[in-house]
């Protein structure tokens, strides 16, 4: 995956990395991005011009990154930027067809944002073929606007990150999504809330019975935009942006209360250099290297500090997710017929977060110095034990690629 940031470009960690970092965070599936690429690539044998490859093209060209080189399953959302709309729509048919049935789209930053017209007939087309739309939603010209005008002010510092991708931005962006989303008859995924703005447009969609789902991430619910004026605090941005300290404290009951549907991470790893590499609102570089952190610190902050029970830990961590991806019941569940994907998780194990302990391609990490309050000790992946009291037993063969058919209870009402 590749992201700007301050440097020229960056590329994250290998398949075969993160996904060993997912394994001995306990996680056995992973969902990864079919990306538009301008630069030529090798597929079947043959030279494909990432100009005008199709979508099933860049699908496949991602598949074979994780082929043989993947410790857990893996599947894919298919991201369409504005300048392939009418591309995707026409392939859409094959794309489900093919087990891709999330679609993912930006409403800012050229040139991946998606028009509204345009948003309209991805959002008919993708609910005609029983796909999800998964949405990172921020308002495109308010938040150029803001940019610039901080820039002109000499005030584009990373500090003010919240200042332009705002919760304002998120409120109208969020509010205009949905309602497309009601008229359309789609369900949707909105990816990375961040405010309380967000949550309360979530809560009213669902409120009326539209299916309608949310996730967050647990940098979101431990950090609040003050962490960006400390030294190196941006490694903990992603996009949006942190918010305010009633932010996250909202975030934290919206997925005690059921408004919120998963935690998620928005995985990238990079170096240091990397991670702190901008130094203002445009420059800062984004990703979260989160995905061997996600479920020990949210067991941590939820269950053990705030009482969340042990089924709502497995729906928020697990089964929530498999269920609007279209995994389940194949993932997400413990029954007859399904992969077998379990984790033993020790509740009074205690580890201290340590860079060197961790086990992607990473030398930083937000949550260094973190005391985890319970751990996963043993993964097993489709009854294969690949990662056991701190020892890999699995091999970068041994992840699947994983098809999506998301249920029609999902698509049609607010179903979990």
């Amino acid at each position: 995956m590749r992201r700007e940031t301050g440097l020229e470009r960056y590329t994250s960690e290998s398949p075969q990395d993160a996904t060993r970092a997912a394994a001995f965070g306990g996680v056995t599936t992973i969902v990864d991005f079919v990306m538009p690429t301008p630069r030529p690539f090798e597929l079947d044998g043959r030279t494909v011009d990432g100009k005008t490859a199709t979508t099933l093209e860049l699908a496949e060209r991602r598949r074979t990154h994780f082929r043989d080189h993947a410790h857990v399953d893996y599947t894919l959302h298919c991201i369409v930027s504005g300048e392939r709309v009418g591309e995707a729509i026409a392939e859409l048919g094959e794309l489900v067809s093919d087990g891709i049935a999330s679609v993912k789209v930006f409403t800012v930053n050229e040139p991946w944002r998606v028009r509204t017209g345009d948003l309209w007939d991805l959002f008919r087309a993708v609910a005609r073929r029983g796909g999800m739309m998964a949405v990172h939603a921020e308002d495109h010209d308010l938040v150029e606007h803001m940019r610039a005008r901080l820039a002109d002010e000499g005030r584009d510092e990373a500090p003010n990150m919240p200042l332009v991708h705002s919760k304002l931005s998120e409120e109208l962006a969020f509010r205009h999504v949905l309602r497309l989303a009601e008229r359309a008859e789609v369900a949707v995924y909105m990816l990375h809330v961040s405010a309380i703005e967000g949550l309360t447009a979530i809560a009213e969609s669902r409120s009326r019975d539209l299916p309608v789902y949310g996730e967050t991430l647990h940098n979101y619910m431990e950090f609040n935009c003050g962490h960006y004026s400390l030294p190196e605090g941006t490694a903990a941005h992603t996009y949006p942006s942190l918010k305010y300290e009633a932010d996250r404290l909202a975030l934290v009951g919206a997925m005690l209360d059921g408004v919120l549907s998963t935690t998620a991470t928005d995985h990238i790893a990079t170096s240091r250099a990397v991670k702190l590499s901008g130094g203002t609102v445009t420059t800062v570089c984004g990703g979260h290297n989160g995905i061997e952190t996600r479920l020990p610190v949210t067991f941590t902050r939820l269950v053990q500090e705030r009482g969340m029970s042990l089924e709502r830990f497995a729906e928020v961590s697990a089964t929530n997710a498999a269920r609007i991806l279209g995994l389940y019941p194949r993932k997400g569940a413990i029954q007859v017929g399904s992969d077998a994907d379990l984790v033993v998780w020790d509740p009074e194990k205690r580890v201290t977060i340590t860079v060197d302990g961790l086990h992607g391609d990473a030398d930083y990490s937000i949550w260094d110095g973190f005391e985890c309050r319970g751990y996963p000790v043993t993964t097993i992946l489709r009854g294969k034990v690949i990662v056991d009291d701190g020892a890999l037993l699995g091999a970068p063969t041994d992840g699947a690629w994983v098809p999506q058919h998301v249920a029609r209870d999902v698509l049609t009402h607010t179903a979990l």
